[in-house]
């Protein structure tokens, strides 16, 4: 049996030292969900936040399984504690779990160069404006698929406005640019950053992330960034993050998948 926990924080020891913030978002009760083989005392685990899943403790074939049922959605990307975890995925799914590498980057909170950061962020190009996500751009993003993860994941402005933040670059009163909170947790977010296709290597993206980050210092908060591939790493080392290592993840695309257990 596979159960979603009322009390995240049961599962808490599972997850113990690793440093991904959409795992204590899920803990903390913020945002995102967590499952287990027990209601009370989880041995197996798996948070859930966005397009996102965390596999901790024993290797339960069954949670692996209904990825599905948890996620509502057909596209995940399964994140295994250790090899346990993912051989069971490599069984589960096969083809349909594509192997990839991701890049975590550093958490050092006084690693920022605010007067650098600054003068990046000053650098907007004529015709185009920076400026903060309020109400109207909340909604406008949600309409639109390439930026919708900018503020997806808040169920309404009210929760943005309390928990999120997010830098916008407008050209004609459209986003064509921005960093923004994908997801929060009690002290910081986590960044989601990307440029409309049409806009992209003008250098905007910097840009939003170095006003990003300024105005989450100013708050207080930690921006945290996790890289899914290198050119994100490079744009991070840039606005004065430092590279961690790399970790195995999998793309999994769904659709006649074998199915577990129905969730309770």
């Amino acid at each position: 049996m596979v159960f979603e926990l009322r009390l995240p924080q049961k599962a808490a020891s599972l997850f113990e030292g690793w440093q991904e913030t959409l795992i204590w978002s899920c803990l903390q009760g913020v945002m995102g969900r967590v499952f287990g083989d027990s209601p009370e005392m989880p041995e197996s685990a798996m948070a859930v936040l966005g397009d996102f899943c965390f596999f901790a403790g024993k290797p339960d074939r069954e949670i692996v399984l209904n990825v599905q049922e948890a996620c509502r959605q057909d596209f995940m990307i399964l994140v295994p504690q250790n090899r346990g975890w993912a051989q069971l995925m490599e069984s589960c799914y096969k083809e349909q779990a594509k192997k990839v590498l991701r890049y975590a980057i550093k958490k050092e909170p006084h690693v920022f160069d605010r007067e650098k950061l600054q003068s990046m962020a000053d650098q907007v190009p004529r015709g185009y404006t920076l400026t903060m996500i309020d109400e109207a751009l909340f909604w406008r993003c949600r309409e639109q698929a390439w930026c919708r993860d900018w503020v997806s994941q808040y169920k309404d402005y009210k929760m943005f406005q309390r928990w999120g933040l997010g830098a916008v670059i407008l050209k004609d009163g459209e986003p064509v640019s921005g960093a923004s909170s994908y997801s929060s947790y009690e002290g910081g977010i986590e960044v989601e950053i990307d440029t409309r296709e049409d806009h992209r290597r003008e250098g905007l993206a910097s840009i939003c992330g170095a006003k990003l980050i300024l105005e989450c210092l100013k708050r207080g908060w930690y921006p945290s960034w996790d890289a899914h591939n290198l050119w994100s790493v490079g744009l991070a080392e840039k606005l004065g993050y430092h590279f961690d290592h790399e970790y195995q993840a999998y793309e999994l695309s769904l659709g006649g998948a074998e199915s577990g257990e129905p969730l309770l």
